[in-house]
C-alpha cells in the first residue's frame, strides 16, 4: 500500500482495487439448463440467475425486465441467464418453489446474493441491486483502527490500492510510523478525481531520465500535474537516489518525479541548479532551481499548483460551483458532531421480530431513519433530545427502526422517506408527524398527543375552564392557543367535519368541541352563532369568536392554522414557510437586535385597523437569523443603517420597495408611503430576478427521475392500483396507516412522494428545516 501522513477522511471514503470484467456480447436473455449454467461460471467473473421451471403470467413482467438489463450489465461485465430447471433437477436453487421466485447473484461458483424477485421490480432496480451487491463485496467496511491494520496485513504484497468505506467519516491514523505508507486524496471527491487519483497511483513512484527536461512527458503531465526533476550526479547518485524518493512519496497525487541524470545529459542545466520544475501547460518554460530542503520543494510545488488553479478559474469562462460551498449542511453537521455520545439507550431499537409486538403493547413514538443518511443521523440526535427531556415523565414509548436493516417493517409501514415520526396508539390509526426536524417541534407534538382531539367537553363549566387554560394548563406552553368548536347536537354534519380538522390538527393545536343542549348560553355569551369557533388566545387573555359559514374540514384546518399566526412575528428559518405561504407582500422591519417598541406599536395599529390586511407584517433580528444580512445584500447596495423597513412583492414581479430611512416609523408615515405604493409613485430599489431557489451545488433531482420513470413504467406494464377504500376494508394489520395503499408485489418497493392529504400539512413539509441541527 501507499502512502503518507493521513488525517481524518473528509467524505469517509479511502480507495480500493477497481475490477474488470470481459464477457461475449450478448443482446438477449440466455436460457440455459442448470448443468450448462454452472458449466459456464468463470473464476471472478459475475453472473445473475434466474432459475424458474415453467413461465407464468406471475413471472412474465420480471423476465421482461431481466431482459431489458441484459445490456446494461453487460457493459459491467455481468452476464445474465434464465436457468430452466427440470423436474429431475434437485439442488437449492431448483427446489421449493418459494425459491423460484429468488434471483441469484454469483461470482464465480460462489453465491454473493439471493434477490426476491419482487425487489428487482424493473431494469433499473436490477442494476441497482446488482451492482450493490458486487460493490459491498469489493469495499472493505472499516469501523476502527483495527480493521484497518487487519486489512492492511492481509493485503500487503498483493494490491497497491485498496477500495475501502470508512464507516461515517473516517478513520484518524496518529501513528506516523506505521510501515504501510497512505496517501490521501485531497480533491474533491467525483468520478474524474477519482479516476485521476488512482491513474497518478498506478504511474511509478520514481522514474530516471537523462534527456531534455523541456521534452520529458509523463502520465502526471497528462492529467495536468507539473513534473519535478532532482538533479542528480555520479558522485552524489545514491543520496539523491533517496532523496527524489522521499520527495516523490511526499508529493505522491501532486507531482510527477524525476531523477535527473546531470553526467548523461547533452542539453546543459546551470551548475548551480539542483531542481528542475515543469509545469503542466504546453509552451511552458522549465524552471531551474536552487533548492537544498525538501520542504521547500514541496511548497514550491504546492504553492505554484494552487496558483495554477486559481488562474484556470479565472479564465474559466463558465463560472464553476464553489467547491467550498457545502450542499448539503446537515452532512456538514453529522461531521461535526460526530464525537457526541448519544444516550441511545434512552430509545428501543426496533426489528422486524419485536416492531409489531412493542407498538401494540403500549403507546409508542416510532422513528424510521436510515443509517447511511445524513438527515437521518442529523434528526436522531434531537430525537435522543427529545428523549432525555421526557425521560421519567412520560407514558409514549419513544422507539426506532433502521429502515437499512429492516426495509420490509418500513416498507409495511408506508415508509417512503427518510427521517419519519410516526405515533402509534391503541385503536387509532398511525398519525404522521409533519413539521419541523428538531427537539422543539417534535417535543410539541409528542405532548400535545397525550390526549386524543378533540376533546369532548360535557359543560359550561367544564367549556369556561377549557377557555382560561386551566384544564390543561399543562399543554399551554405548548401551544397558546385553544381552539373550541360549539355545535347544536343537531348539527351531526359538521360535527363530523370538526372532529375530522380537530385530528389533522393533533400535534399542533389543543382542539375541544361543546355540543350540549345549553350551547347557546356559550354562544350568546361570546356572540358566535352556531356553528362557530371560540378561539382562546392564552398569551393575551383574549377569547375571539369566528362563525363557521363553510364547515368542511380543510377550511377548519385553515382557519385555525392562520389563528395561530402572529400579527407581527419574528421571521426565522423555521416559521418562515408558515406565512410565506399566504402568498402575500411581506412588510419586513430588518433590526440588529431587539425591535424598538415604539415601532412594533405603529405596525400592531396598523394591523388593527385593517391597514396592513393586504401584507404580511413581520419583522427578522439579524442577531437571531444571520442570514438576515445576506437577503439585505440582496436588496442594497451598499448595505444601509438598520433598523431598515422594506416591502418584498415575491410572488408577483419580485418588486423591493425601501421606506424612507429619513422618516420615523410611525402610523402616520407608514399610511402615507403605503398609499403612494398603491398609487404606483414610489419607485423599487431592486427587483429580484425570477428563478428557482437551488442548492449551491449542482445536482440531479432524483425524485422526479424516479416518478418519471416510475410513471413510464405504470402506464406501459402495470395495473392499476387497487382503490384505497377497497385497500382499508381488505387491511387486516391494526397498525397499518389509513391511507396505505396496496400495491402489486412489483411495485413494493418503489419511491413515492409523499401524499399529504391537506395543505396545513403539505406546507410544513415543503420547508422541513432545523435551525438547531
Amino acid at each position: 500500500m501507499m502512502s503518507s501522513g493521513f488525517s481524518v477522511f473528509r467524505v469517509g471514503i479511502s480507495f480500493v482495487i477497481m475490477c474488470s470484467f470481459y464477457m461475449p456480447t450478448v443482446d438477449s436473455l440466455l436460457e440455459l439448463s442448470p448443468q450448462k449454467y454452472f458449466s459456464t461460471l468463470q473464476p471472478g467473473k459475475a453472473s445473475l440467475a434466474y432459475f424458474c421451471q415453467a413461465d407464468s403470467p406471475r413471472t412474465s413482467v420480471f423476465l421482461e425486465e431481466l431482459n431489458e438489463a441484459v445490456r446494461p450489465l453487460q457493459d459491467y461485465g455481468i452476464s445474465v441467464a434464465k436457468v430452466n430447471c427440470v423436474k429431475e433437477e434437485i439442488s437449492r436453487y431448483c427446489g421449493k418453489e418459494k425459491d423460484l421466485m429468488k434471483a441469484y447473484l454469483f461470482k464465480g461458483n460462489i453465491l454473493l446474493r439471493e434477490f426476491p424477485t419482487d425487489t428487482l421490480f424493473d431494469v433499473n432496480a436490477i442494476v441497482a441491486h446488482v451492482l450493490f451487491a458486487l460493490l459491498f463485496n469489493e469495499v472493505k467496511y472499516i469501523t476502527n483502527l483495527e480493521d484497518l491494520q487487519n486489512i492492511e496485513n492481509a493485503l500487503k504484497g498483493k494490491a497497491n490500492i485498496i477500495f475501502s468505506y470508512v464507516r461515517a467519516i473516517g478513520i484518524p491514523v496518529l501513528d506516523l510510523t506505521q510501515q504501510c505508507r497512505r496517501t490521501l486524496m485531497e480533491q474533491p471527491l467525483t468520478t474524474l478525481n477519482i479516476h485521476l487519483f488512482i491513474k497518478t497511483m498506478k504511474a511509478p513512484l520514481l522514474t530516471e531520465v537523462a534527456e531534455d527536461p523541456q521534452q520529458v512527458s509523463t502520465v502526471h503531465l497528462q492529467l495536468g500535474l507539473p513534473l519535478v526533476f532532482i538533479v542528480s550526479q555520479q558522485a552524489t547518485y545514491e543520496a539523491d537516489r533517496r532523496t527524489a524518493e522521499w520527495v516523490a512519496w511526499r508529493l505522491l497525487g501532486k507531482a510527477g518525479v524525476l531523477l535527473l541524470l546531470r553526467d548523461s545529459l547533452e542539453v546543459n542545466i546551470p551548475q548551480h541548479a539542483n531542481v528542475v520544475f515543469k509545469r503542466a501547460e504546453k509552451g511552458v518554460p522549465v524552471e531551474f532551481l536552487v533548492l537544498h530542503d525538501v520542504d521547500l520543494i514541496i511548497s514550491h510545488v504546492e504553492h505554484n499548483t494552487h496558483i495554477e488553479e486559481i488562474q484556470e478559474d479565472e479564465d474559466d469562462d463558465m463560472e464553476g460551483p464553489d467547491i467550498d460551498v457545502q450542499d448539503d449542511e446537515v452532512a456538514e453537521t453529522v461531521f461535526r458532531d460526530r464525537k457526541r455520545k448519544l444516550p441511545l439507550e434512552l430509545t428501543v431499537e426496533l426489528t422486524e421480530e419485536t416492531f409489531n409486538a412493542t407498538v401494540m403493547a403500549s403507546d409508542s413514538i416510532v422513528l424510521f431513519y436510515a443509517g447511511w443518511q445524513a438527515v437521518s443521523m442529523a434528526f436522531l440526535q434531537s430525537y435522543v433530545d427529545v428523549a432525555v427531556k421526557l425521560k421519567g415523565t412520560s407514558t409514549m414509548l419513544l422507539t426506532r427502526i433502521n429502515c437499512a436493516d429492516w426495509s420490509d417493517v418500513c416498507t409495511k409501514q408506508n415508509v417512503t422517506e427518510f427521517p419519519i415520526v410516526k405515533m402509534y396508539k391503541k385503536g387509532e390509526n398511525p398519525v404522521s408527524y409533519a413539521g419541523m426536524l428538531g427537539t422543539k417541534d417534535l417535543l410539541k407534538f409528542i405532548q400535545l398527543n397525550r390526549i386524543s382531539y378533540p376533546v369532548n367537553i360535557t359543560s359550561i363549566q367544564e367549556a369556561e375552564e377549557y377557555l382560561s387554560g386551566e384544564l390543561y394548563k399543562d399543554l399551554i406552553s405548548y401551544s397558546s392557543v385553544s381552539v373550541l368548536g360549539l355545535f347544536s347536537p343537531t348539527m351531526t354534519t359538521a360535527k363530523e367535519d370538526f372532529s375530522e380538522a380537530g385530528n389533522d390538527l393533533k400535534g399542533y393545536a389543543i382542539t375541544g368541541i361543546y355540543s350540549e343542549e345549553d350551547v347557546l348560553l356559550l354562544s350568546n355569551k361570546y356572540a358566535a352563532s352556531l356553528p362557530a369557533l371560540l378561539l382562546a388566545r392564552h398569551t393575551e387573555g383574549k377569547i375571539e369568536s369566528i362563525p363557521l359559514a363553510i364547515t368542511r374540514a380543510e377550511d377548519i384546518v385553515q382557519i385555525v392554522t392562520d389563528a395561530l399566526l402572529e400579527m407581527f412575528p419574528e421571521i426565522t428559518v423555521e416559521n418562515l414557510p408558515s406565512y410565506f405561504r399566504l402568498q402575500k407582500p411581506l412588510l419586513i422591519l430588518f433590526s440588529d437586535g431587539s425591535i424598538n417598541p415604539q415601532y412594533k406599536k405603529a405596525i400592531l395599529t396598523l394591523v388593527k385597523q385593517k391597514y396592513l390586511d393586504s401584507l404580511t407584517p413581520c419583522w427578522l433580528n439579524l442577531k437571531n437569523t444571520p442570514v438576515g444580512r445576506r437577503i439585505l445584500r440582496a436588496y442594497f447596495d451598499p448595505l444601509p443603517p438598520l433598523p431598515v423597513l422594506v416591502l418584498v412583492n415575491l410572488h408577483s414581479g419580485g418588486q423591493v420597495f425601501a421606506f424612507p430611512s429619513d422618516q420615523a416609523i410611525i402610523e402616520e408615515n407608514l399610511v402615507l408611503w403605503l398609499k403612494k405604493l398603491e398609487a404606483g409613485l414610489e419607485n423599487h430599489i431592486t427587483i429580484l430576478p425570477a428563478q428557482e431557489w437551488k442548492p449551491p451545488l449542482p445536482a440531479y433531482d432524483f425524485l422526479s427521475m424516479m416518478d418519471a420513470a416510475t410513471s413510464q413504467h405504470s402506464t406501459r406494464k402495470i395495473p392499476k392500483c387497487m382503490k384505497e377504500t377497497d385497500v382499508q376494508e381488505n387491511d387486516k394489520e391494526q397498525h397499518e396507516d389509513k391511507s396505505a395503499v396496496r400495491k402489486e408485489p412489483i411495485e413494493t418497493l418503489r419511491i413515492k412522494h409523499w401524499n399529504r392529504s391537506n395543505w396545513f400539512k403539505e406546507a410544513e413539509k415543503s420547508f422541513r428545516h432545523d435551525k438547531e441541527l
